[in-house]
């Protein structure tokens, strides 16, 4: 069994700051949820309201599975937690042995990233995922880390791409969203994409 606590957790990277979640993130969280188009990349629509995002946060708090990533160049003495520009949560993972036989026995959580539209295209969330996979294998016991996305989300496919280093298990097609799933792992095998049929 594994316990993800986010709460304690810094990550830093050369352009962003990785942490739990704050209330006095609500303005920031609230400026990128209420986009149209932002939160339904990941399955999710657009709040609608600072009361939604308020509850959604108080929910990232308690469960202390989501970082806050936050634009490194914002953070000063004067404002030392930042901007608030996305996120990135631990989940339980969808993949399961009814799916496929290569994940009996593994222990695994799945990544699910979301970035407020004015950083999209800069890299970011590659440069995030990168952080949080090489934290949770070298911190937590997990065999494996999951990454989904939807067939139309052209910019989580190339986040997954770009994961290349780590060893790939499987690739899947998501039955309900109509996505794929790529598995990274410590497993010494490599497997080759092409190899494998989508559902």
């Amino acid at each position: 069994m594994v316990v993800i606590d986010v709460s304690g957790v810094v990550l830093e990277t050369e352009r962003l700051v990785l942490r739990a979640f704050r209330l006095d993130d609500l303005d920031d969280f609230y400026e990128y949820a209420s986009v149209a188009g932002v939160g339904e990349m990941a399955g999710w629509s657009y709040h609608k309201s600072k009361t939604e995002s308020l509850e959604i946060l108080n929910m990232f708090i308690s469960g202390k599975k989501e970082f806050a990533i936050v634009d490194k160049a914002t953070v000063s003495a004067v404002h030392p937690r930042g901007k608030l520009i996305g996120s990135l949560g631990i989940n339980e993972s969808v993949r399961t042995q009814a799916d496929n036989k290569i994940y009996a026995g593994l222990i695994m959580r799945e990544l699910g990233f979301v970035l407020s539209k004015a950083y999209w295209g800069r890299g970011l969330i590659p440069e995030a995922c990168r952080a949080v996979i090489e934290w949770l294998f070298s911190e937590t016991n997990l065999d494996a880390i999951t990454i989904s996305h939807f067939i139309e989300n052209a910019q989580s496919k190339r986040v997954i791409a770009r994961h290349s280093k780590y060893k790939i298990l499987s690739v899947v097609c998501l039955r309900q969203a109509k996505g794929q799933n790529f598995i990274h792992s410590r497993a010494n095998e490599q497997h080759n994409l092409e190899q494998y049929t989508h559902l």
